[in-house]
C-alpha cells in the first residue's frame, strides 16, 4: 500500500485545491492531508478566513481524502516520523528552493518520493480574497 501525504491551509477551498487532492489520490492508495491550524497560518502574518475546524471538515468530506489531520508544525520530516508516508505531494512553487533541496535529501534517505504538482493557473485563495475585497469596496 502506497501512503501519500500533502498539506495546506485550504482556506477558501477552490478548484486548485481539488485538483491537487484528486491528482495526489491518483498516485497513492491512501491519501492523508494535513490541514494547517490557525496558529500556524499566523506564522506567515496571515489569518485564515475560514476557521480551522471548518476547513478540516471540508477537507475530510472530499472523496479523494482518506484522512485529514491537523498540521501544527511546518516540518514535513517530523510528520513523516509519525506517519511513514511513501510519497509527499507539494506545489511546484517549492521546486528547487533551498529549503526543499535539503528536504529532498532527507526524504531520499528514507525512500520517500516527492511529487511536485503545478498550481492551477488563474486561481488561488489570495486571488479570491483580493477579488472579494474589491467587490465589497474595501
Amino acid at each position: 500500500m502506497v501512503i501519500g501525504y500533502t498539506t495546506g491551509v485550504y482556506d477558501l477551498f477552490h478548484i486548485g485545491h481539488l485538483n491537487l487532492l484528486k491528482n495526489a489520490k491518483g498516485l497513492c492508495d491512501k491519501l492523508i492531508v494535513g490541514v494547517t491550524v490557525d496558529e500556524l497560518v499566523a506564522y506567515k502574518n496571515k489569518k485564515s478566513v475560514i476557521p480551522f475546524e471548518e476547513r478540516i471538515e471540508i477537507v475530510r468530506s472530499i472523496k479523494y481524502v482518506d484522512a485529514a489531520i491537523p498540521q501544527e508544525n511546518i516540518d514535513k520530516f517530523e510528520m513523516w516520523k509519525k506517519l511513514h508516508f511513501d510519497v509527499l505531494f507539494v506545489g511546484d512553487d517549492w521546486y528547487n528552493s533551498e529549503r526543499w533541496q535539503e528536504l529532498e535529501k532527507n526524504f531520499k534517505q528514507v525512500g520517500v518520493r516527492i511529487v511536485y504538482f503545478p498550481y492551477t493557473k488563474g486561481t488561488s485563495s489570495t486571488l479570491i480574497n483580493q477579488t472579494l475585497l474589491k467587490l465589497r469596496g474595501e
